[in-house]
């Protein structure tokens, strides 16, 4: 049994499916969705730091005396359908999909009991958008996350414990901790995605307690995972995998698991009316993520805001598709492979490498001009055999005169090539 401290709980072994899974969705949606303008944290922005263009905003906008709970009611998911999300983050080639039940804000997403009238239940769309999504997401035969903010700004007990200086826990007792646990018996998920830690230490969270019923005694005790936002300074030492920071990119390999989230809206992740197309990550940048991301060992968790209606705006729609194209193609070298000993050219940066057992993947994110990839790290053999995913027949390959190996690609005219970033050489026989 696994006992409240971290020496223990860190000794867990993660669950396997998650270092296999490689690639997610991540989904901000909330009360924030209905002024969908400079990012989730809007009220904070507006009333925490009182912000003058957000407050330029809601006075042009709404009518006087406006407050943040008055934007519940709108928020209404009229167009939410579960199954359509679930068969697009299917098609986008997502093994895993991670929905916020409750961001800084308090609202909840479910009908929590301790969340009164501060939640989906009870105001706004009426209906359990956690229990409807997690439906529509095991019937596809994805996984299921759930994200879940530890704090929440306004939160009277919260403010009340921050000015005991976190020696008083009537939030964490009242609110925090009921809403942790009335989560995983209600919707059982297969992860939790922590947040909303960084103010106070895990003592104050009783995050330790929490993380020795979640893998003793829990209904997911066997199949959960959690990330690394458990309190001041966990990030990066404690938990599960590791997120580190938003939009995390190690250097090197790290020598634990880890994952990268990152979102389309490169400035927001919930949704803003006034997105532009410059303003979301193209095709190219996507794959390239994901491609440097698995390469150095992690899991890609790339993210949509939809509207407060519950649409994904078609631009997202297109953007995972594209990736799950690329998947479909290139998904060999990237679902349940390992980092191979050489993770990157060291000369280019746009050739990566994964590896599944003895099988070598290259993945190159630029077509090289003469159709001629030069790879000096692997180290061929006699019966080396080299093909490119997605094309049929093996490629002829000379060995470099240094090292390495020079690898004749198929020769097409440019408009034969779909535009997309990245391609794959399957190495087999290599060192």
């Amino acid at each position: 049994r696994y006992r409240p401290d971290w020496a223990s709980l860190d000794a867990r072994p993660l669950p396997a499916w998650f270092d296999r899974a490689k690639v997610g969705v991540f989904v901000h949606w909330g009360v924030f969705s209905v002024p969908a303008w400079g990012s989730e944290w809007f009220w904070w922005h507006w009333q925490g730091q009182h912000d003058a263009a957000y407050e330029r905003f809601v006075r042009r906008r709404f009518p006087p005396g406006t407050t943040y709970a008055d934007f519940a009611p709108r928020f209404t998911a009229f167009d939410f359908q579960p199954r359509q999300w679930a068969q697009l983050f299917q098609r986008a080639g997502a093994r895993y999909v991670v929905l916020t039940t409750k961001h800084h804000e308090g609202f909840t997403n479910w009908g929590s009991p301790v969340s009164w009238n501060w939640n989906s239940m009870d105001t706004g769309p009426h209906r359990d958008l956690v229990g409807e999504l997690g439906e529509a997401l095991r019937e596809s035969n994805l996984r299921y996350g759930l994200y879940h903010s530890l704090m929440e700004w306004f939160n009277p007990l919260y403010l009340i414990d921050k000015q005991s200086d976190f020696k008083t826990q009537s939030f964490v007792l009242k609110k925090t901790m009921p809403e942790l646990y009335d989560l995983v018996l209600k919707y059982k998920p297969d992860l939790i995605w922590s947040d909303g830690d960084w103010e106070a230490p895990d003592s104050y969270w009783n995050s330790t307690s929490f993380l020795a019923w979640l893998y003793n005694d829990s209904p997911v005790k066997d199949t959960v995972v959690v990330n690394d936002r458990w309190g001041r300074g966990c990030s990066c030492r404690h938990g599960g995998f590791y997120n580190c920071a938003d939009k995390y990119r190690p250097g090197t390999l790290p020598d634990h698991k880890w994952e990268m989230c990152s979102s389309l809206d490169r400035l927001s992740w919930g949704y803003r009316s006034n997105m532009s197309l410059a303003e979301v990550m193209d095709e190219a940048s996507v794959i390239e993520e994901l491609v440097q991301t698995v390469s150095l060992g992690g899991n890609y968790l790339l993210n949509v805001g939809p509207t407060k209606e519950g649409v994904i705006v078609p631009i997202f729609q297109e953007r995972l598709l594209a990736l799950g194209r690329w998947l479909d193609t290139n998904g060999e070298a990237i679902y349940e492979s390992q980092p191979w000993r050489v993770q990157m050219e060291n000369t280019t940066g746009t050739v990566w490498y994964t590896s599944k057992g003895p099988v070598v993947f290259a993945i190159f994110l630029l077509w090289p001009q003469d159709s001629v990839l030069c790879l000096s790290s692997p180290i061929p053999s006699p019966g080396t055999q080299v093909t490119l995913l997605g094309f049929a027949g093996t490629l002829e390959w000379q060995k470099h005169p240094g090292k390495g190996m020079f690898i004749t690609l198929p020769h097409m005219l440019p408009s034969a090539l779909p535009p997309q970033s990245g391609w794959v050489v399957k190495l087999e026989g290599v060192k």
